[in-house]
């Protein structure tokens, strides 16, 4: 298996990763890297709220802007509205620039419906961390039975220039302030895990091209979690064909308990044609599973899309590429151990279920099938 150098960033050699699970573990990492900033810090976040995780990092970047660290914080606007007035003007007051995505205004609601949904915090080029998590409570993990399940990839290497540069592209787009040379060089590292940055844009969906492709090259196993499984017909079809083939294919998903629960509901519409065809469906039951992974037998993505129609019509996304056997390999532990705590959905016992429960399921594909039509008399916008 290979990349193909169709996308915005190559495949860069130089780099390590990391899979940090829970909030316990990657808000502990993220926060110790804020403290040791030395250059600048750029963090892009969608929901960010005022809670006792937000207080914290509100507090570490203030700090770290007075110890002349060069902090950028972009928000997105609707993600954001959890951020109290306080807590926005305690990072202005420390020096902080604070950049907001997009904001909502009545005279141009059209324009509304695109948002920033990707999640990334880069600290001097030295370290790095993107994935699905929020910086709100919800991923603390302080109660078990209400946090979310959720796993962060901690970078370093070349790869964190492409980070660095995205960011700044989305940057200038919407902030009247220019960032200062960051081109900081990336820390050496002594692995060599190649990985490369792809990029979701309702006209540029570089992930949703690699995936497939990146799909149809599997020969052992194709494993996927995500929150909100709406997938196209595209993806369906490939993972159909897939599993027709002899691969091991299998979606780890939430199961009653969501964020959105009538998203799972349209989700399951899609049980009945993915068992049929030898796909394995787990569905996870501690807690919310808001995780998003995939693996293609040596080849990982992690990141910020979710695998639903809403998301690659109007968010910007980015995921971070690895192929390596050794990490794939603790990203397939992580998986055994989700699957452990999961029920698995039988073909015959699912067939079974009650009336209302279809009922249900319909109704909720229904209306994300009509707010997909509706969606397509907006206007795209132009990739930052």
């Amino acid at each position: 298996m290979s990349f193909q150098r169709k996308e915005k960033f190559p495949v860069r050699e130089r780099n390590a990763f990391e899979l940090l699970v829970d909030g316990e573990a990657f808000f502990t990492i993220m926060l110790a890297s804020i403290a040791r900033a030395q250059r600048f810090i750029f963090l892009e976040q969608y929901l960010v709220t005022t809670g006792s995780i937000g207080k914290k990092f509100v507090q570490a970047l203030s700090e770290a802007a007075q110890r002349d660290v060069k902090v950028y914080c972009l928000f997105d606007d609707y993600g954001s509205r959890g951020l109290n007035q306080y807590s926005r003007q305690q990072l202005i007051d420390a020096g902080i620039q604070l950049c907001i995505y997009n904001p909502i205004r009545f005279k141009h609601w059209q324009s509304a419906l695109f948002r920033d949904h990707r999640k990334l915090l880069l600290v001097d080029n030295a370290i790095g961390f993107v994935g699905g998590a929020g910086i709100t409570d919800e991923f603390l993990g302080q109660n078990k039975n209400d946090s979310w399940h959720d796993v962060v990839l901690k970078i370093q290497g070349d790869v964190l220039q492409d980070w660095g540069q995205l960011f700044q592209q989305t940057w200038r787009q919407y902030s009247a302030t220019s960032i200062d040379d960051s081109n900081a060089p990336s820390t050496d590292v002594r692995l060599r895990q190649p990985g490369q940055v792809l990029v979701n844009h309702p006209l540029h969906q570089e992930f949703n091209r690699r995936l497939l492709n990146t799909m149809r090259q599997a020969t052992q196993h194709i494993w996927i979690t995500t929150p909100y499984f709406v997938p196209n017909w595209k993806l369906r079809r490939r993972l159909k064909r897939m599993a027709s083939f002899g691969v091991d294919v299998r979606l780890l998903l939430p199961g009653d308990q969501s964020d959105h629960p009538w998203v799972s509901q349209a989700a399951r519409r899609y049980y009945t044609r993915m068992l049929k065809h030898h796909i394995r469906i787990f569905e996870y039951q501690p807690r919310f599973t808001h995780a998003k992974i995939v693996i293609c037998d040596d080849w990982v993505s992690i990141g910020s899309s979710n695998l639903d129609r809403w998301n690659q019509h109007w968010n910007l996304d980015a995921n971070q590429a690895i192929h390596d056997p050794v990490f794939a390999q603790h990203a397939m532990a992580i998986f055994r151990e989700d699957f452990k705590q999961s029920r698995e959905i039988e073909l015959a016992i699912w067939s079974q279920r009650p009336w209302w429960q279809r009922w249900h399921e319909g109704y909720a594909g229904y209306l994300i099938l009509l707010l997909e039509k509706l969606s397509r008399y907006f206007p795209k916008r132009r990739s930052p």
